[in-house]
């Protein structure tokens, strides 16, 4: 357990800080007056988001690995996160959904019939609702999740110097 403490740790600080955004975009309006502005939005989530993956890996690197890590130790670090994140993404949903903000499928699928987004209510009502959000979160935290970690251990590795990269090839 010790072996993956930090990892532990950002998971959780990542579910705080999507739950915290979460708040933010209801109390912005994001869910009720301004949810024509919603889908657009909700992406810049990617930014607090990619920044809890390099402030983890930045942190094993330093604190774990003593400020020298590898590309798959950093890979091995984010996937750890991201299956945390995922395997608690149901329970995130259903607290956003559930506690946070009950009031947003009503108000989507009212817009999104409204504007034709959606053909009909029912359509509506199928694609926004707790199920199909709990599978589409469990989804998208792991796609991204894999793919942030992937990004993000390629630029915290540690470089090695033009002289280590010689040495090595002799």
């Amino acid at each position: 357990m010790k072996k993956i403490s930090i990892e532990i740790k950002w998971a959780f600080i990542f579910i705080a800080m999507s739950l915290l955004w979460m708040v933010l975009e209801k109390l912005s309006g994001l869910h009720s007056t301004h949810i024509d502005k919603h889908m657009y939005l909700t992406n810049v989530f990617a930014i607090p988001a990619i920044a809890v993956y390099v402030l983890a890996l930045r942190d094993k690197k330093k604190n774990y690995y003593n400020g020298q890590m590898n590309y798959m130790q950093g890979l091995f670090s984010g996937l750890i996160i991201s299956l945390i994140v995922t395997l608690f993404s149901p329970l995130t949903q259903w607290i956003t959904s559930v506690i946070i903000t009950p009031e947003y499928f009503p108000n989507v699928i009212e817009y999104s019939v409204s504007t034709g987004y959606h053909a009909t209510r029912e359509e509506a009502e199928a694609y926004f609702s707790l199920e199909n959000y709990i599978k589409q979160s469990v989804i998208g935290a792991a796609v991204m999740g894999v793919i942030t970690s992937a990004v993000v251990a390629f630029f915290i590795k540690t470089k090695s110097s033009f002289m280590e990269r010689t040495k090595d090839q002799a």
